[in-house]
């Protein structure tokens, strides 16, 4: 059992590749209020509930769909079921979504849902009654981003692939696992060391069970993850949800010429600013997709007509196919929070960097759609430390947000502190008596001549730099002569940036929660601070015998 220890944190600007788009929005609101409905605030969230208007039929229907939806997750506990009653009795939502991936995906996904029950608690202590929901990105037809998941291992990287054939352009949520899971929850579990080892991997086996699909698995481990907290799930698939978007769908299908020249317009404006646009949008575009022979394929505008695949219908054509089947058609990146806003009483989405940067081109769509929008607030961010980690960063002396910031300088680092003690000491004593023999020599100078001053402060640095660079040599040689530099090198950076990425992007949090139980999901909320968006480091130690 491992306990935390200790946690330190930075802001998002802080991070490597944050864009200036997400850095401004969270640091300096006011230069990019004019892309965004409300500021990523308690005020921006009470400001948002202001505006909510959905129709009682409405918010009773999807209640009753949601009621269905978790009973089969198994998200049917008290929790749960409060959180449903309330949400029908008149309760805002604060709404997050992900990729339905497989084994619950990378741990970002988990940082997003607990955003999302910790803001909705701290709203309804300020008396907005709010329910935390969570958007299972089941129509997704991007197999590739689902079908494979990272576990970390001693020293390494495991990566996991579920063999998934011929189903290019389908909805993942309809997709199968097959047999080939069984196998590979198998190996899965084998990875999983701690108390709570057997229990994790139970829910991983009993979660992703050959019959299930990507989104009805995930859908049951992340009820599993949540238990208690009172976390909803939606699964847009459904056909009784299509049926009630159906009228912001026939909007988005009818406007699809006014939506288009909009947003290329909004394009526009965000570069002229100095920022970028998420997504690309042409007078082709539309903000649909169609379900064409099992495939999920782009609607665009062709000639007059409307195109999906092979398919062209006129415009007429096409709002009556929506009307008699509207299972068949799904929305876009930019389309997809209005259609979920249609449905719920959103208040706020808890949204990642990517995310914010779509919403700055999806707030145009809600205000001519919906006449309202949520506020968008970045979701946690965390990187977990586990303890033989924190020992070698103790040993060489590191900072792990350096070794975050500027990775290519970690080898130098563990070179520099490579050294016997011994030698270390010799090294710090002889740069000690380097300087104070160049100041030494500075009033003589000084006195002698003041512009030697100048070519003294040039011939000190050079001193200094190959003095330390010879230190580095040191350090590399040592590395070499023992053989642990390479091996410790390599347990930081796969703990720490598995995939020369954040960790939260390649590991799932299924192994720690194995390690540290379900509390760990307590300490995270403890320390996640709405709005902020803080990438927060948290070292793990081994619990006292």
């Amino acid at each position: 059992m491992e306990r935390l220890m200790e946690c330190s944190c930075i802001t998002p600007a802080e991070l490597p590749g944050t864009t200036r788009l997400y850095s401004t929005f969270l640091s300096d609101f006011s230069r990019v209020a004019q892309f965004y409905r409300h500021p990523p605030s308690a005020k921006g969230m009470e400001e948002s509930a202001r505006e909510i208007r959905l129709e009682d039929s409405v918010r009773r229907a999807v209640v009753e769909v949601l009621r269905k939806q978790n009973r089969s997750f198994g998200a049917d506990d008290a929790a749960t079921t409060r959180n449903l009653d309330r949400l029908r009795d008149g309760a805002v939502a604060v709404v997050t979504g992900q990729q339905v991936g497989l084994f619950g995906g990378p741990a970002y996904s988990i940082y997003k849902a607990l955003t999302a029950v910790h803001a909705a608690r701290e709203l309804t202590e300020r008396g907005v009654n709010a329910v935390p929901v969570f958007w299972l990105a089941t129509e997704d037809h991007d197999l590739a981003e689902v079908d494979h998941c990272f576990f970390p291992k001693r020293g390494g990287i495991e990566r996991f692939d579920l063999p998934v054939s011929g189903l290019a352009e389908r909805r993942v949520g309809e997709i199968q696992l097959g047999e080939a899971v069984r196998g590979l929850s198998a190996q899965v579990t084998e990875l999983l060391e701690g108390a709570r080892a057997e229990e994790i991997g139970r829910w991983i086996t009993e979660s992703y069970a050959p019959e299930e699909t990507f989104g009805s698995a995930f859908g049951k481990l992340m009820a599993r993850i949540f238990a208690g907290r009172g976390l909803i799930f939606l699964d847009p698939m459904s056909p009784e949800l299509h049926r009630l978007s159906l009228p912001t769908m026939l909007r988005a299908v009818k406007e699809h010429k006014t939506l288009s020249a909009e947003l290329i317009a909004r394009s526009a404006a965000l570069e002229k600013a100095g920022f970028h646009a998420q997504v690309k949008v042409t007078e082709q575009s539309t903000l649909v997709f169609r379900i064409v022979g099992g495939q999920r394929l782009a609607l665009r505008a062709v000639n007059g007509r409307l195109a999906a695949g092979d398919k062209t219908e006129s415009l007429d054509e096409t709002l009556k196919a929506v009307e008699e089947h509207p299972e068949h058609f799904s929305p876009s990146a930019l389309l997809r929070p209005v259609i979920q806003d249609t449905l719920l009483p959103t208040v706020a989405y808890i949204a990642g960097a990517a995310e914010v940067a779509y919403h700055a081109q999806t707030s145009l769509v809600y205000e001519k759609l919906l006449g309202r929008a949520p506020a968008i607030l970045p979701r946690a961010s965390f990187t977990l430390v586990p303890s033989h980690v924190y020992n070698l960063l103790k040993k060489y002396n590191l900072n792990v947000s350096d070794i975050v910031q500027e990775r290519r300088k970690l080898r130098a680092r563990l070179e520099a502190e490579a050294l016997p003690h011994a030698l270390t000491a010799r090294f710090e004593e002889g740069d000690l008596v380097i300087k104070a023999l160049i100041e030494g020599l500075r009033d003589p100078l000084t006195k002698l001549d003041q512009t030697l001053i100048g070519a003294l402060d040039t011939a000190s640095e050079k001193i200094l730099y190959q003095f330390n660079g010879l230190r580095t040599k040191a350090g590399r040689a040592e590395g070499f002569r023992t053989g642990v530099l390479n091996t410790h090198e390599n347990e930081i950076t796969s703990s720490l940036l598995p995939n020369d990425a954040l960790q939260e992007r390649s590991f799932g949090l299924l192994t720690f929660l194995a390690s540290e139980g379900q509390e760990l999901l307590d300490h995270l909320d403890g320390h996640i601070k709405t709005g902020t968006g803080e990438h927060c480091f948290l070292f793990l130690q081994p619990a006292a015998k």
